[in-house]
């Protein structure tokens, strides 16, 4: 992708894009807030789902449609399939009937929310979630959703223009215990760049990433769509890496969690969410433009339709693991935490993946 194709057209207001950033901060209360989806408005050929024919296999859910409740942060422009699933019937598909709550505290609430039953499932982050789990919340992968989404910006008149240029910098960050922080310090210690001794990582509001670059406070800073994406706009920052480089293209960066008490009791349903989840991820990889429409009321003010049609064909939707693709990913993703010191140097990688994931499929 060129940089051209990464900004998605000309500069913008910065009052604008700092308009952005506010609306994306807040886009999401604290704590839980249930979401009234609108009514269903679909004309999709459901022939074709589940694309997945083995999971097709499995018996339909009968009876009164089940009820669930699904945690999401609803800022989030790479959880696009979400709303495409409530409004376009995939959840209806599979007779569930789905409530979503906005989640916005401690992924440690969140995991124990869904651990207790509080909520049935949940998506975030697997570099944020995977430290938590190390602890032995009863919640189980269930798939990966997507790849893509974190990205390293800088000025683009500055001297970082690649990920090893971040040796000897001070990076703005949102959260010291992010995922973007984790990710990029694992690729740094992949180019043997020590991301604790080498880079000096500064915490920021994250609407406000920005603004210490512009100060110069910082040379660098990390941020994840929608917020990124609209900085690009501006010509005068640049891409300098993502979760989508090299390797990373072909790996999925969040997770559906599901209820480890649902997983065991009703396997029939935990498969139902789960293929509907990953349907609704199929369909938003081949229909863009009608994703970004079924988002748009959750993105910020300054997102045109054209802005979230354009993170929705970056974000790699057809990418979803389960099974054991999955849980090689999560193993993959513990030895990395490992080798940057977030994981404790015990911990065996391997019993760990196959503790927390689960191939609802094969059930």
């Amino acid at each position: 992708m060129n940089n051209d194709d990464k900004r998605g057209g000309r500069g913008l207001d910065r009052r604008h894009l700092l308009q952005a950033g506010l609306a994306a901060a807040f886009a999401a209360p604290l704590g839980a807030q249930a979401f009234v989806p609108r009514g269903i408005a679909s004309g999709i050929d459901f022939s074709e789902f589940p694309l997945c024919r083995t999971a097709s296999d499995a018996p339909a859910l009968t009876g009164a449609p089940r009820k669930l409740k699904l945690s999401w942060n609803a800022g989030a422009v790479c959880l696009a399939p979400v709303p495409v699933a409530i409004e376009h019937g995939f959840f209806q598909k599979h007779n569930l009937d789905v409530e979503l709550v906005n989640y916005s505290g401690s992924t440690d609430q969140l995991l124990e929310a869904i651990a207790t039953g509080k909520s049935d499932a949940g998506l975030g982050m697997a570099l944020r979630w995977l430290k938590p789990l190390e602890q032995g919340f009863d919640v189980k992968i269930a798939a990966g959703t997507h790849g893509g989404c974190m990205r390293v910006l800088s000025r683009t008149d500055s001297n970082v223009s690649k990920l090893a240029d971040l040796k000897g910098k001070i990076v703005a960050v949102g959260d010291l215990a992010g995922p973007d922080k984790n990710f990029f310090s694992i690729q740094l210690a992949k180019l043997g760049i020590d991301p604790v001794k080498d880079v000096d990582w500064r915490a920021y509001p994250g609407n406000l990433l920005n603004v210490a670059v512009e100060k110069g406070e910082v040379q660098a800073f990390l941020s994840s769509d929608p917020l990124a994406y609209l900085w690009l706009k501006d010509t005068q920052y640049k891409e300098v890496a993502s979760n989508l480089d090299g390797e990373f293209r072909e790996k999925s960066c969040c997770i559906l969690g599901l209820r480890g008490s649902l997983v065991r009791e009703e396997p029939q349903v935990a498969r139902a969410i789960t293929q509907a989840l990953l349907d609704a991820a199929m369909f938003t990889s081949q229909n863009s433009t009608i994703a970004a429409k079924s988002f748009q009321p959750y993105a910020p003010k300054a997102a045109t339709l054209a802005d979230i049609e354009g993170m929705v064909r970056y974000h790699t939707h057809h990418h979803h693991p389960v099974g054991d693709v999955l849980k090689r990913e999560l193993k993959a993703y513990a030895d990395d935490l490992k080798s940057v010191q977030v994981f404790k140097p015990s911990t065996d990688t391997a019993k760990f993946a196959e503790r927390i994931y689960v191939d609802v499929f094969a059930v």
